[in-house]
């Protein structure tokens, strides 16, 4: 058994990362792929747990060099996951999860494929998303105006995606996620089928 990508996108506010942190609570080998990105640091955040925050240039130049799996500019900023942890941590048989936008996900499914299960999480509507970008304080209204257009354009692209999550309970939407990363390790193309036929064939 390989390991396997649970690739998680959602706008900005929809409680995708509080319900990603449940995840890796949950399940003892998954690992979560931090992102880097060009954002100023928020109040609260660290660099290397929330982010990796680097500069444009050194962004750039990463970009040139092939070491990211995917990346994009989100309201005048990069975002991007990096492909070297991934690979070791998938060699090592572990459930990576990474938070990356629809971009992003287009991207990852292009290279990984069936080893890829992809999840969109979102509001139950427009307004509520718009409430709670409100709500937690660290968006400007311009900032927060951005982010509800960019939410209306990724709802275009949730036919892409294996399974779509409305987060309007934590609770239901927690449980229903667990389940499904769990299923994501069960996939045939993650099983060396060939090997494992064999050995059910010769059971004495």
């Amino acid at each position: 058994m390989k390991g396997n990508l649970l690739v998680i996108s959602g706008p900005s506010g929809s409680g995708k990362s509080s319900l990603m942190k449940e995840i890796l609570q949950e399940i003892s080998d998954a690992y979560f792929s931090i992102s880097s990105t060009t954002r100023a640091i928020r109040e609260g955040e660290k660099d290397g747990v929330n982010y990796h925050f680097i500069s444009k240039e050194e962004f750039e130049n990463d970009i040139d060099a092939g070491f990211f799996l995917e990346w994009a500019k989100v309201h005048d900023n990069y975002y991007g996951t990096s492909l070297k942890p991934i690979l070791k941590e998938l060699h090592e048989g572990k459930l990576v999860i990474c938070d990356i936008d629809v971009q992003g996900h287009k991207i990852a499914r292009e290279k990984f494929g069936s080893v890829i299960t992809s999840v969109f999480i979102t509001t139950p509507d427009q307004k509520s998303l718009k409430e709670r970008l409100i709500n937690r304080g660290t968006d400007s209204a311009e900032v927060i105006e951005k982010r509800l257009a960019n939410a209306v354009s990724e709802m275009t692209r949730i036919r892409e995606y294996d399974y779509l999550l409305i987060n309007d309970e934590f609770k239901t939407t927690l449980s229903e996620l667990f389940a499904i990363a769990c299923a994501s390790r069960k996939k045939m193309a993650l099983m060396d089928l060939g090997e494992f036929m064999s050995a059910w064939a010769n059971i004495e």
